[in-house]
């Protein structure tokens, strides 16, 4: 019993020391996954979210490295259709989108989505790793206010991004 309970102890201090280690690199680390997840991917989504710097982010899991990194910063000016370019065919990627709509009120409108992108034609281990560490990396994103899940290009056009933002 005793040496359990050490066994135990020894294994919280690692965990602790793990993430005091990954917290001075600039990461945090994933449990679900053992992805981490780059300071800079909250800092832009910040920016996106309080200044409207970008109208898009797309965020990439670097596999060698174990971490979210962002990949591409869209500027404020850009449109869908420049976002739904910027994600490849056949890898699986996390975007964010600031997409701004007009109600049936007349109110000009902005919802923030989140966007799990898995192409049929990408590889089975990324799309268990994109899948693994999807609700841990969008917890790291507060203010999400709409989340899609995409395959192919037509499962996020705009049509679809209208109807699901009202």
């Amino acid at each position: 019993c005793v040496l359990i309970l050490i066994l135990i102890d020894q294994h919280v201090l690692m965990v602790q020391l793990q993430e005091m280690i990954s917290f001075r690199a600039g990461v945090k680390a994933n449990a679900a996954s053992g992805m981490a997840v780059h300071d800079d991917c909250k800092l832009k989504f910040l920016e996106l979210k309080a200044k409207r710097t970008y109208r898009f982010i797309v965020y990439k899991i670097e596999e060698q490295q174990k971490q979210v990194v962002v990949e591409k910063l869209g500027e404020p000016g850009q449109s869908h259709d420049d976002f739904a370019a910027s994600l490849p065919a056949d890898e699986c990627r996390y975007a964010i989108f600031d997409f701004d709509f007009v109600t049936a009120e007349n109110c000009q409108k902005s919802k923030i989505f989140f966007i799990a992108w898995s192409p049929d034609t990408a590889r089975v281990r990324s799309k268990m790793i994109y899948a693994s560490s999807k609700d841990r990396f969008k917890r790291e994103l507060d203010g999400i206010q709409v989340e899609l899940q995409a395959t192919d290009p037509t499962e996020m056009d705009l049509d679809i991004f209208k109807s699901r933002a009202n």
